[in-house]
């Protein structure tokens, strides 16, 4: 982490120069571009306004920003030096940085994520821990062998270090320093050209030639350590790498491989404490205080959210599954991983804002396809002291999806609440034996006995008054079969459906027999 002055003073005034700046500004955490409005933004970002023109935008944007708690807003001259705008930034306290017209935005994402990391890395050296250091010396070793700018990337192909020199590459690669991760269409383009299986099948090096949008060629590195493939390293080239120099990129992979290894067994030990440190906050024996300071959560509303992935366990596409469902979760909700297992399921803690974009990008994974069954339920929106609650109501509209009976895969404890009332109903009616009251036992037996569906049809004309037409298509029959099979059940059970309270009884009595 990093004060906002610093980061300036480390991109220098040719580019940028900090017009305010407030006594308690926060660390910057990452760099985001932003619309207007303020889109999807956390604590420590700084926000570029990449769209923002006209005063009014920027004024939004900067009131946006506060409520978030962002570290600085960065606005291009001369509109950055206007008075309203420097106005609002003093009165919302937030840091306001002024950015050289001339500047390029893409540039200068990347330029401050360089700074960002050497930032990172200077703190990593002090803390005693030269993993990430390291990585990023391997990059710039690399890239010197091949002549070449270099990335070296997870098994996920998200980028862990990078070399200097990114500036002499490719609209691709640019996209991939500044999303931290390969683009997807960038992906689908690649592993179209086999270069993914081909990196699975452990060849020394691969060569990708250039391609018609402006690609450059790749060379391209698995990184392997007794046959497991941890990650790899890319070089953009400018054309075909003669073979000795090829060799020589490839002899770094074996250096690469035994860092890859430290940091997984770094991420692995945090992983496992912030897991156990979860769990005891949704059992309720961890206080609030320790597991806000220790997770890093934010001092607002947030959701339990339980994920079963029944159907993918214990198999390598239900893993993939579970890889993507924490990467998804972990994206701008701080450093460390905010989800553990419980029993079979994954749960995770997070911010009320962000469950919508959450849902929506669960329906949308890689590996989504390749098992049985994805259920996802949310409970409700509570401060950290009270998020046991939170996971009481996920488990339970858990219960009911797995049950069938709230539809789909994804739904959060609120929208649930007519199919929870009526399942809590029936659960308090079972035992209290309120279905054997009343004639309904009789149009069970004669169901039994004649192979008869009076019992449905009772029920579904009740779910839907005055429209036979709904009841009848839920059971899938024509509408006169529906009043002809009322008329009989009403002569075999003496019914008198006039009577208010004979409805509602039967609805509970219904409701008990078909939900339990």
């Amino acid at each position: 982490m990093a004060a906002v002055q610093s980061v300036v003073d480390r991109v220098g005034p040719t580019l940028l120069r900090l017009l305010h700046t407030p006594a308690d500004c926060p660390a910057v955490g990452d760099v985001v571009i932003a619309e207007p409005d303020g889109g999807q933004l956390a604590a420590g970002d700084l926000v570029l306004g990449v769209a923002t023109s006209a005063p009014s935008e920027a004024v939004a944007l900067i009131e946006a920003c506060a409520a978030r708690q962002v570290a600085a807003v960065l606005l291009k001259a001369p509109l950055a030096g206007k008075a309203a705008i420097r106005r609002t930034a003093r009165s919302t306290g937030i840091a306001l940085v002024e950015v050289n017209t001339a500047t390029s935005w893409a540039q200068l994402v990347w330029l401050l994520r360089t700074v960002l990391d050497a930032i990172t890395d200077e703190s990593d050296e002090r803390e005693g821990d030269p993993v990430a250091s390291d990585l990023f010396r391997l990059a710039d070793a690399a890239a010197a062998v091949v002549d070449a700018p270099v990335t070296i990337e997870d098994t996920n192909s998200r980028v862990l270090a990078y070399s200097s020199r990114q500036d002499l590459t490719d609209p691709a690669r640019v996209s991939t320093i500044m999303g931290r991760r390969i683009p997807d269409d960038v992906l689908t383009r690649f592993r179209s050209r086999g270069v993914f299986r081909e990196l699975s099948r452990g060849h020394q090096t691969i060569f990708v030639p250039g391609q018609r949008d402006g690609t450059l060629p790749r060379l391209i590195v698995p990184i392997r350590m007794g046959g497991e493939l941890l990650g790899s390293m890319w070089a953009v080239v400018t054309g075909p790498v003669s073979d000795e120099r090829a060799a020589a990129f490839a002899d770094a992979a074996p250096v690469v491989a035994l860092h890859l290894l430290r940091r997984r067994t770094q991420v692995d030990a945090d992983r496992r404490a912030s897991a156990e440190l979860l769990r005891g906050l949704l059992d309720g024996t961890v206080a609030a205080r320790t597991a806000v300071t220790e997770l890093g959560l934010a001092a607002e509303p947030h959701r339990v959210v339980v994920i079963d992935t029944e159907g993918g366990r214990g198999t390598s596409d239900g893993e993939a599954l579970r890889l993507s469902l924490l990467e998804r979760i972990a994206q701008g909700m701080g450093t460390r991983q905010v989800a553990t297992e419980l029993r079979g399921l994954l749960y995770a803690v997070v911010p009320d804002g962000e469950w919508p974009a959450l849902r929506e990008a669960l329906a949308d994974l890689p590996a989504r396809g390749k098992i049985a069954t994805l259920r996802v339920a949310a409970g409700g929106a509570f401060d950290v002291a009270r998020l046991a609650v939170s996971r009481a109501q996920a488990e339970e509209a858990l219960s009911l999806l797995r049950s069938g009976v709230v539809a789909g895969e994804v739904v959060s404890f609120g929208e649930a609440w007519p199919q929870l009332a009526l399942h809590r109903a029936a659960t308090v009616s079972t035992p209290a034996r309120v279905g054997e009251l009343g004639p309904l036992d009789s149009l069970r037996e004669h169901d039994s006995a004649h192979g008869t569906e009076y019992v449905s049809t009772l029920y579904e004309w009740l779910r839907h008054p005055g429209d036979p037409r709904s009841a009848a298509r839920a059971l899938r029959i024509h509408p006169n079969t529906l009043r002809y099979r009322v008329r009989k059940l009403l002569e075999l059970s003496s019914l008198d459906l006039d009577q208010p309270d004979v409805r509602l009884a039967l609805v509970v009595q219904l409701v008990a027999l078909r939900w339990n």
